[in-house]
């Protein structure tokens, strides 16, 4: 009678939308040919219906749309090339789409063929002018700098630069700019003897191995002149920005030419033809500024024109790449879709929210009338055993909540949402171990800061770190917030104590309190309002009062948010009909939890009420040694004993009622349901276990008893064992709180005041300067993370495993709004 009266009271209440995930329904479309392209292309903008892959079986290569998905690839492939140029041009391309006539993809498939062989041609012949121009550049740096090493005699003929002939054009894309000297060079035969000289530029940093190569190579029997270039220069090969160094060497002998003509080009130095006569000198000199004037010019118009071709294209391109990325989106789930035997139109299925049904017939009916077909798309709803898949509505505040539960993994199909809970249990249980309104105040203005520039971060693209930040913004905020609160009333402020609501309810024995640390402090006025008395800091009593305080405290919050995840898997019972598993589940955990750890919270607040010297371990412990021995002065209220005993035979008969009748039962029903007594599909949690997602729930006549026997036993020993350690691992949220007030105690007396004792004004800063970075990286970085991580691991195992399954799967519409740069 009184489940009856639950029952329905729980059906009285309102539904939440982020309790359970969405209703979903299967849908199946029939879509004439000439309809599917516009028919995908406004559900894409819709962003409702998740498609289920019809041709999973046929590899990318066999699928109808293969050649458009090809086409579309290219264009991509195009697309980045073009955003390289600008990018490499210093050109911004316009971030948003301009407004321009829509284009058609064959028209602008002519476009992008044309402006990719238009760039290409013009970055050829860019390439090939500017290391025409290096290499002049170079040559004229040789010719300023070599003249000064080439000194005229009566021993030296004119002719003795011609030896240089071979050497002159290593380059072959030289011969056409030094054409007077080649001509002066070949009108007379070589002469082989004599003093010779080679002329060249080289980096700097191969300057001394270059020498020591060049002395060994011709045994000392060279003379090796450099000096260094006035500027930087673009190297012709590289292209790069270097530091060269001009150098001339003068040897004699054909075999040392040949020799030192190897080492130059092994070493990547450059040679080039330096006249001895004054007068070729200057014509030459003349001929290479009169290049790279021309030169110069070329490029200057040539680099324009190509600057104006890529802003041309840099205007439309967020245009172009968001328009392929959209029809390859649409060709990708077209291959999703089967042809009907006649090829005469498209038939796909696929997952959407029963609220989103009306949306989507109208979208098809808009797409059949804008393609002016004279037949529409069928759309109808089918019916099937399979898992759906899970989605839930969230927004910019609960999103961050929502994607830290599906970490550990996605919701069931209609079970209960942790993320309900998590959006305030998880930055509570952060602030019981993060514990300062100091630090507090601190995280509040870095989530302000990033709420503040919401609207300029989420169009930017930001590194690993800052984007994981920027997203758990709100969880920063609440943390904060919590932080504030739980600091307040730890009574906390960068480790120091503060009056804040009152006087303290004690003072010292004596007028100068110089007994406080070893006497102690008697009570002389009510309690402090709110929060931890101040005067607990410092006091010989602090580290136990807190210790307990917070231990304590640790085992309540425990305890009530264990029995808030066993009554969440009663209202997954209730929801999914199966009563099973409320009366061999539900009601024999809570039995079994509250009779332990719930009796342990209730001692814990009574002797907190009448501040009872009561051994709550001692308590504990004979509980289960001696129950029926005599409590003494750990009795903490009459008929505690005999309660005692009640509790334990209560949660030692709740085990074998959690282990034995449900597989039992279980059986019966089965095999009362194919001998004909009994009709319909059980639905029950446990036996749904073998069915997957993508698969229909048909398997609920492979029975196994043992393996569902099993797997109840496990299930119970599971949650026996872990009522102990989940338990007790809610003692972290002490541990952490403890942690975090020593550090800050200690940086806050061992740095600060250890500084500031001192009336030096250089180690006040020192030690302020210390004080800030230890504050920021360790307790407001490293301590962060670190309660951070342990509330994760509260709320993943010792909270959600009490009912939360995470087997399902999330729902990925097909939508061009998720579309990214990397769907390219």
């Amino acid at each position: 009678m009184v489940m009856e009266k639950w029952e329905r009271f729980v059906d009285s209440l309102p539904s939440m939308d982020l309790m359970r995930s969405e209703k979903m329904s299967l849908v199946q479309l029939i879509i004439p040919a000439e309809t599917a392209h516009r028919a995908i292309s406004y559900l894409g903008e819709l962003g409702v219906l998740q498609f289920r892959d019809l041709n999973a079986d046929k590899s990318p290569f066999q699928r109808t749309f293969v050649n458009q998905v090809k086409r579309c690839g290219e264009m991509s492939r195009k697309l980045r090339f073009f955003r390289d140029q600008v990018n490499k041009a210093g050109l911004l391309s316009s971030a948003l789409p301009v407004l321009e006539p829509d284009v058609e993809l064959e028209e602008l498939e002519v476009q992008l063929a044309e402006y990719e062989n238009d760039l290409i041609e013009m970055n050829s012949n860019g390439e090939k002018l500017q290391q025409t121009y290096n290499e002049l550049f170079e040559f004229k740096m040789v010719l300023q700098k070599a003249v000064g090493f080439l000194v005229s005699s009566n021993g030296h003929a004119v002719e003795d630069e011609r030896e240089l002939n071979d050497s002159v054009f290593l380059n072959n894309s030289y011969e056409d700019s030094a054409s007077l000297l080649e001509q002066e060079l070949r009108s007379a035969p070589s002469n082989q003897s004599g003093l010779r000289f080679i002329a060249g530029i080289i980096p700097r940093a191969k300057v001394m191995r270059f020498e020591r190569m060049l002395f060994r190579a011709t045994r000392g029997n060279m003379l090796f002149n450099q000096a260094p270039a006035d500027e930087e220069i673009m190297d012709p090969v590289s292209t790069e920005m270097v530091e060269k160094t001009v150098f001339v060497v003068f040897f004699s002998g054909e075999q040392a030419r040949t020799k030192i003509l190897k080492i130059c080009e092994a070493f990547g130095a450059n040679c080039y033809p330096v006249p001895e006569d004054v007068t070729k000198q200057r014509q030459l000199t003349k001929e290479v500024f009169s290049r790279l004037s021309e030169l110069e010019s070329t490029l200057d118009v040539g680099n324009r024109h190509r600057n104006q071709t890529l802003a041309s294209i840099g205007f439309r391109l967020t245009k172009w790449m968001n328009l392929v990325r959209r029809e390859k989106a649409v060709y990708d789930t077209l291959n999703m879709l089967n042809f009907d035997v006649t090829k005469k139109c498209l038939v796909g299925e696929g997952w959407c929210p029963i609220s989103a049904r009306s949306q989507i017939q109208e979208a098809l009916q808009r797409a059949t009338f804008d393609s002016s077909s004279q037949v529409g798309i069928i759309f109808h709803v089918m019916d099937t055993l399979e898992s759906p898949p899970t989605y839930f509505r969230t927004n910019r505040f609960t999103n961050a909540f929502q994607e830290i539960v599906d970490a550990y993994g996605v919701a069931r199909y209609q079970e209960a949402n942790p993320a309900v809970y998590t959006v305030v249990t998880f930055p509570f249980l952060f602030a019981v171990m993060f514990g300062d309104w100091g630090h507090g105040i601190c995280l509040l203005l870095g989530a302000l800061l990033l709420i503040a520039r919401e609207s300029k971060l989420s169009n930017q693209r930001l590194g690993s770190f800052m984007e994981m930040l920027f997203g758990g913004r709100y969880v920063l905020l609440l943390m904060s917030i919590f932080s504030i609160y739980c600091g307040l009333i730890y009574n906390e402020f960068f480790s120091v104590p503060f009056h804040i609501f009152g006087g303290s309810a004690y003072k010292c024995r004596d007028p100068s309190c110089s007994d406080a640390q070893t006497v102690g402090l008697i009570k002389y006025q009510d309690p402090y309002p709110f929060g931890v008395d101040p005067s607990w800091r410092g006091s010989r009593s602090e580290l136990p009062f807190l210790n307990s305080l917070k231990m304590k405290m640790s085992i309540l919050l425990g305890v009530v948010q264990m029995n808030l995840g066993i009554i969440l898997s009663y209202f997954n019972a209730r929801f999914f009909g199966s009563s099973i598993d409320i009366r061999f589940q539900f009601v024999p955990q809570m039995i079994f939890l509250n009779c332990l750890f719930g009796y342990l919270s209730l001692l814990i607040i009574i002797k907190w009420c009448n501040g009872s010297q009561a051994d709550l371990y001692h308590v504990m412990i004979y509980m289960f040694l001696s129950p029926t021995d005599d409590l003494g002065e750990n009795e903490l209220f009459w008929g505690q004993r005999p309660l005692q005993i009640v509790l334990l035979l209560f949660a030692l008969i709740a085990v074998p009622w959690m282990l034995f009748p449900k597989p039992f039962i279980l059986k019966k029903v089965h095999s009362e349901r194919f001998q004909g007594r009994t009709y319909g599909i059980l639905h029950n949690a446990e036996i749904d276990l073998d069915a997957e997602p993508d698969s229909a729930r048909g398997h609920h006549e492979d029975f196994n008893f043992s393996e569902v026997f099993v797997h109840q036993m496990i299930h119970s020993i599971e949650f026996v064992l872990g009522a102990v350690s989940n338990t007790a691992s809610y003692l972290r949220l002490w541990a952490l709180s403890l942690a975090h007030s020593e550090l800050s105690t200690v940086f806050y007396e061992k740095v600060l005041l250890l500084a500031w004792g001192y009336d030096n004004i250089v180690v006040r800063l020192v030690g302020l300067a210390v004080f800030a970075f230890a504050t920021a990286f360790i307790l407001l970085m490293m301590e962060t993370l670190s309660a951070f991580l342990h509330a994760l691991r509260l709320h993943w195992v010792e909270f959600q495993n009490k009912f939360y399954f995470g087997d399902g799967y999330k729902f990925r519409p097909f939508s061009f709004a998720s579309l990214t740069d990397d769907d390219d």
